[in-house]
């Protein structure tokens, strides 16, 4: 659907409640009437008279010929109030909807900045333009994370290229004193930085858009499995595991690719070669748990938050020389893959430098 759907005219939801309202209190005044009259139907048609007394007493028909002009008015008066009464206290009811309408508007127009922030006590409709401010919190924070995202990924992008571009132009204008091995070599690196950076920014869009399947296994062995692959990149640093078996229901493509960013980024954060990247796995009340620690520098708390924004590096974290270059977007991979299980994913910076990141899945079923 790309437009407004076209409806034909109709009420609007204030007359149909003035509507409502009128009809309610007319029929009960009209239902009074109808019972009044069935008690006059009680009386004798002729005129009551008091044996031994001469005055005159009205009977059946003289009490109708008073009675019904006067029940006309009263329903007459019943309407005119019912409408009246039921117009005002619509408006007064609709007031919040009126206000929830505009706010809607003007979201469809690309504003998402305004909020309603109705006053008064909780109930329905206050709790709908509640519920409609924090839709409107999170779609603005989601359009703002989508384009600092769509920025940095195209520097990250244009970045390689221009060196690529860079690195021809000064060998086309001397090719004689071009070292070509050099240069296909430096060409191979930023080629695959460019890759890399395409491959984890098509993984984000597919975690954000495809299901998860899940299966039981144990986390224990996926991070083995990580950790004996030569591409974890962990070979010039000692690694310390302290693994438990931790059974949980999760899709293992999707694990597997978390611990091993995670196991990657522990890496390529050390200051040099010789440094230790601790790995652990445990349960807790039924949920697996997994922990990477690593030393390294010391990592600035403030910027903790922000580490598993795309393209986001934190100050005071340097990326060893023996590790490949990162794409900027491990973590940011990770906190997607924790999101879509619905783990819970904590950053902590470590005591005397380093980065502490554990993932806690929620209890696997029995």
């Amino acid at each position: 659907m790309t437009g407004p759907v076209t409806r034909r005219p109709g009420l609007s939801i204030r007359w149909k409640l003035t509507l409502s309202y009128a009809g309610f209190v007319t029929l009960a005044g009209a239902t009074l009437i109808v019972i009044l009259l069935l008690v006059l139907r009680y009386l004798p048609d002729d005129n009551l008279q008091v044996a031994g007394d001469e005055s005159f007493a009205p009977g059946r028909g003289d009490l109708l010929d008073v009675a019904v002009p006067l029940f006309g008015y009263g329903i007459a008066f019943l309407v005119l109030v019912g409408l009246a009464g039921g117009w005002l206290v619509a408006g007064r009811m609709l007031a919040p909807l009126t206000a929830i309408s505009d706010a809607a508007g003007r979201a469809a127009e690309g504003s998402l900045t305004h909020r309603i922030d109705l006053p008064g006590p909780r109930d329905e409709l206050r709790e709908l333009a509640d519920t409609f401010d924090v839709m409107l919190e999170r779609l603005e924070r989601s359009f703002e994370e989508q384009q600092r995202f769509t920025s940095n990924a195209s520097h990250e992008l244009r970045t390689p290229l221009a060196v690529t571009r860079t690195m021809i132009q000064v060998a086309r204008a001397d090719p004689d004193s071009v070292d070509v091995a050099r240069l296909l070599g430096r060409l191979e690196e930023t080629n695959t930085r460019s890759i890399r950076t395409v491959e984890a920014v098509l993984q984000l869009a597919r975690l954000d858009r495809e299901g998860v399947d899940r299966h039981r296994f144990d986390l224990r062995d996926v991070v083995r499995d990580v950790l004996d692959d030569p591409a974890a990149a962990t070979a010039t640093h000692v690694v310390v595991e302290h693994l438990q078996p931790a059974h949980l229901v999760a899709s293992r493509p999707l694990v597997e690719r978390l611990v091993s960013n995670l196991v990657r980024n522990a890496a390529e954060h050390q200051p040099g070669p010789g440094g230790t990247i601790w790995a652990s796995t445990t349960v807790d009340d039924g949920a697996a748990s997994l922990t990477v620690e690593n030393t390294g520098d010391v990592v600035d708390p403030d910027v903790l938050d922000s580490l598993t924004e795309p393209f986001v590096r934190g100050r005071g974290r340097t990326r060893s020389a023996h590790a490949p270059s990162g794409s900027g977007l491990g973590l940011a991979i990770v906190a997607s893959i924790a999101r879509a299980h619905g783990a819970a994913l904590t950053l902590a910076a470590r005591e005397g430098g380093g980065l502490v990141v554990r993932v806690r899945f929620s209890a696997a079923p029995r």
